[in-house]
């Protein structure tokens, strides 16, 4: 039984394990080559996330999808490069609009560079994966284009806030879907689509990615109030300190709303004063660190990782696909 991939994932064939293993590494690669710059400078910066590591989850996903068609198909690795490339371009973008500090352990690079530089240099990032893209035919550019435009309108739902009347648990799962489940969908798309994998299969493929991207989000949201940061690799409670209502958060304001207990009042009250004082922050992250909220969380993460699961059912037996049912409970796991 050998580890690969994010959170530990164990996968028992000795195949399946130097097929993903291959294919992870010549996704490390692609990046690599594809992260290169005539100016020094451009490769520093765009190096610099990819460099740092990451769990490499979408591409993870790429590759164990692909194992229902033919999972050496040429355009495998080229799509798995792609989805981790329009993520890393994300996270520059996103650190610029939290300001925050670390980024996978590292200085993010708004930090060592200055805002202009990150948003440039996911600007690039997008580029590049674009430029492979072309490469892989106007189905999967189509693919892309969509998931794109998924992931930009959760962010600007997200900026933009619930309407008025919305519940905004229902609106923060919109935010969700569109950021994150977006891409993660795509990832297991990309590798069942370009190994030639059946229609039903591709499609089951997109759902279950739809629903786990979902899930590790909600996992990330629990982390963001829980873990320190050497666990995550990033600073606890940035989005805490930014006023971005995570799904703790939003649960928190349930709650309060049912219930109207004092002290949920009073932390609803600290959350929304100024925690860029480094004092509150800490007691407010102490406080949401004890409440219920944060265990309801982390039970809505349990709840669409079996959405996942399920969903997985009409696909047949196999070592693939017992490695994705044991990411949702590896993202389970990592939301404690």
């Amino acid at each position: 039984m050998t580890v690969v991939g994010p959170f530990g994932l164990s996968v028992r064939d000795q195949a399946l394990e130097a097929d993903v293993q291959a294919g992870m590494t010549a996704v490390e690669e692609g990046l690599l080559e594809a992260t290169k710059s005539e100016v020094p400078f451009i490769t520093e910066a765009a190096q610099h996330l990819v460099r740092a590591g990451g769990k490499r989850f979408r591409p993870l996903l790429v590759m164990l999808s692909a194992q229902f068609g033919d999972p050496y198909a040429p355009g495998v690795v080229p799509s798995a490069v792609v989805v981790e490339l329009t993520h890393l371009a994300t996270l520059y973008h996103d650190d610029v609009m939290d300001a925050a500090a670390v980024r996978r352990g590292v200085p993010s690079a708004n930090t060592r560079w200055g805002n202009s530089v990150a948003v440039l240099t996911g600007d690039f990032l997008f580029a590049r994966a674009s430029h492979i893209l072309a490469d892989l035919g106007p189905e999967a550019v189509r693919v892309q284009a969509e998931a794109f435009e998924r992931l930009v309108t959760g962010q600007i739902l997200e900026t933009a806030g619930p309407q008025d009347g919305r519940d905004p648990v229902d609106h923060y799962l919109d935010v969700l879907s569109g950021k994150t489940g977006s891409l993660v969908a795509v990832s297991c798309r990309f590798g069942a689509m370009m190994a030639g994998a059946d229609d039903t299969v591709v499609d089951v493929l997109t759902q279950y990615g739809e629903r786990l991207g979902v899930a590790f989000q909600f996992a990330d949201d629990v982390l963001d109030i829980a873990s320190d940061s050497h666990e995550s690799g990033k600073t606890p409670g940035t989005d805490l300190r930014e006023g971005i209502p995570t799904l703790p958060v939003l649960r928190l304001r349930e709650r309060t709303a049912r219930l109207g207990l004092a002290e949920d009042i009073a932390l609803c009250e600290l959350l929304d004063s100024d925690l860029t004082d480094d004092d509150r922050h800490t007691e407010a992250l102490r406080l949401l660190r004890a409440h219920p909220a944060l265990e309801q969380a982390r039970r809505d993460t349990v709840r669409y990782a079996e959405e996942a699961r399920s969903t997985l059912a009409p696909l047949p037996e196999c070592e693939s696909k017992a490695a994705l049912v044991e990411l949702c409970d590896a993202v389970v796991h990592r939301a404690g």
